[in-house]
């Protein structure tokens, strides 16, 4: 991709330079040397300074090119090619001595050692001093989001039949959590766009026949459903909250998904991470993941493994005395406890 003539290139790389007073930090696009910083703010330091260059540098999304491929895929071991939205990766190397920033597709960003995705949402928070990586401490403010969505849930097991789609189900939720006090739901085109629902009739079918709304007109910009089960009504007071979930549950750290991703995969994310509670280590019962997607324990089994495969989750196994599902997500500095290391999931 050229823009007036000139490549794109949008890669910036810093290391820290161990020093007598504290490490220096140097940048390769920078000619300019920072001073010492401390070896506690060191990565902090890093960080915000990678994201200053994203700010400056910011471009429209339809010019982002995969810069890993530009690079002839120099960063990762060989796979099927570029694929999915261009997003900022962050990837950490020498042991955290050297940090790189970069337009970075997901295919190439799942293959690439010790990288992670970074939402541009972070990056134009003019208070946020950097695009933190992901932290389990980070998500744990989300408690009422993540309870109001494990009800929702919950309640959908029970209430949708049993061969309704995963993707179904993703929009089920929403519907539920953006429902008012008369039972009616208005979702705007964007929304179902950006959940790559938009037009998809047959879902909407499904909801229809399960007898669970009225077949909406799909044509207005704002799509209003109307829902028939009189449960919705019983939800606690307060939509703002309610709605607040909806939102967390499109983007449900910190096992968010691209909308690209196979909705199956992304339904089980969410059951994941609407179930995680504040341990080192997190556990939810194969039973709860079964019944809350409606897959086999074996297609969940398969599952599980395929997020492990694209680095959404660092590891994970099952307990055959409990039956719980013990797993971890995954972040550039992801330790996995012994227990985990090295393990596969049990034979099914």
């Amino acid at each position: 991709m050229r823009l007036g003539g000139a490549a794109v290139r949008r890669i910036w790389t810093v290391e820290l330079h161990p020093r007598a007073g504290g490490p220096n930090l140097v940048c390769a696009q920078c000619t300019a040397r920072t001073p010492a910083c401390e070896a506690a703010s060191a990565r902090s330091a890093a960080l915000a300074h990678l994201a200053c260059h994203a700010r400056a540098d910011a471009l429209p999304g339809h010019l982002r090119t995969c810069q890993c491929r530009a690079q002839g895929c120099r960063w990762h071991p060989r796979h099927r090619g570029c694929a999915g939205p261009v997003l900022l990766a962050l990837t950490q190397g020498r042991g955290g001595r050297a940090w790189r920033l970069a337009d970075t597709c997901t295919a190439c960003a799942a293959a690439t050692s010790h990288t992670v995705l970074v939402p541009d949402t972070r990056l134009i928070r003019r208070h946020s001093p950097a695009p933190a990586v992901p932290t389990l401490s980070a998500h744990r403010d989300d408690a009422q989001e993540r309870a109001r969505v494990r009800e929702t849930l919950t309640y959908l097991a029970a209430a949708l039949p049993q061969f309704a789609s995963p993707a179904a189900r993703m929009l089920a939720v929403q519907c539920a959590l953006r429902t008012d006090s008369l039972g009616r739901a208005r979702l705007p085109a964007g929304l179902l766009r950006g959940m790559r629902l938009r037009g998809r009739t047959e879902l909407w079918e499904e909801l229809t026949h399960g007898a669970w709304l009225r077949y909406p007109d799909l044509r207005p910009v704002l799509v209003e459903v109307h829902l028939l089960d009189d449960t919705v009504l019983d939800q606690v007071p307060g939509r703002r909250s309610r709605c607040r979930a909806a939102h967390w549950a499109l983007r449900p750290a910190p096992l968010h998904l691209s909308p690209a991703s196979p909705p199956a995969l992304r339904l089980i994310a969410l059951i994941l991470a609407a179930h995680l509670t504040d341990q080192s280590m997190y556990t939810v019962d194969m039973e709860v993941l079964t019944r809350l997607s409606g897959h086999s324990r074996q297609q969940t089994a398969e599952l599980l493994d395929r997020l492990v495969a694209m680095r959404a989750l660092a590891a994970w196994r099952q307990r055959p005395d409990t039956d719980e599902v013990l797993w971890e997500p995954h972040t550039p500095q992801t330790k996995i406890e012994p227990r985990l290391r090295n393990l596969r999931p049990t034979a099914r």
